[in-house]
């Protein structure tokens, strides 16, 4: 499973980045006439994690690069011994293929209200159709199960951190959107978040 996994992850950490951020980014752009990507440039703390989340994601393409050029290398660094089974292999192949899909039916979801980051300028509208109806942040509950995905097909201490790091950055960002969404919808968004879980509802 050695060469698959060279040539799969690559292929699709750049699939996901194309289709879910560049693909989306686009789609929503022509849609408001603005650039969805509202990430602060300033000082403040949440421009801090808005470039922390940047960097996470370039070290992660670059790395899912790295592993394609040079395997021998990358595939024997820092790996857990234990979790490199093929089993775990298969089900992370299966939460990452199934994590992308979430990801951008999630994203057509939203519609026009998808934004990197919280709009300061327009009032978006209150998604909670869909799998909006199980998750209040069925996007970044997709990234998480896909680095989860990534670190048991990938087992080793890099992966791992990129999980950590991305979880902790988006747990930060959901808390941000929260007090946002709290502010912009008021009761609407209280009784919402009543009715659905952060990251998943169980019935």
């Amino acid at each position: 499973m050695a060469d698959f996994t060279r040539f799969f992850i690559p292929l699709y950490f750049i699939l996901f980045f194309t289709v879910s951020f560049l693909g989306i980014s686009f789609r929503v752009a022509r849609q408001i006439n603005k650039n969805p990507n509202v990430l602060p440039k300033d000082g403040s703390a949440y421009a801090l994690v808005g470039r922390y989340f940047k960097l996470i994601l370039l070290a992660l393409f670059t790395y899912s690069i790295a592993l394609s050029l040079f395997p021998e290398v990358i595939s024997g660094a820092f790996i857990i011994h234990f979790m490199d089974v093929n089993l775990l292999k298969y089900i992370g192949l299966i939460l990452m293929i199934s994590a992308f899909i979430w990801v951008v039916v999630a994203q057509l979801q939203m519609k026009d209200s998808w934004r990197i980051g919280i709009d300061t300028e327009m009032k978006t509208r209150l998604v909670t159709h869909g799998l909006f109806g199980i998750s209040r942040n069925p996007i970044f509950l997709g990234m998480t199960v896909s680095l989860l995905g990534f670190f048991l097909l990938f087992p080793t201490l890099t992966v791992f951190l990129f999980l950590l790091v991305g979880s902790i950055l988006m747990q930060i960002q959901i808390r941000l959107e929260e007090e946002d969404l709290n502010l912009k919808h008021g009761q609407t968004y209280l009784t919402y978040k009543k009715r659905v879980g952060r990251m998943l509802s169980l019935y």
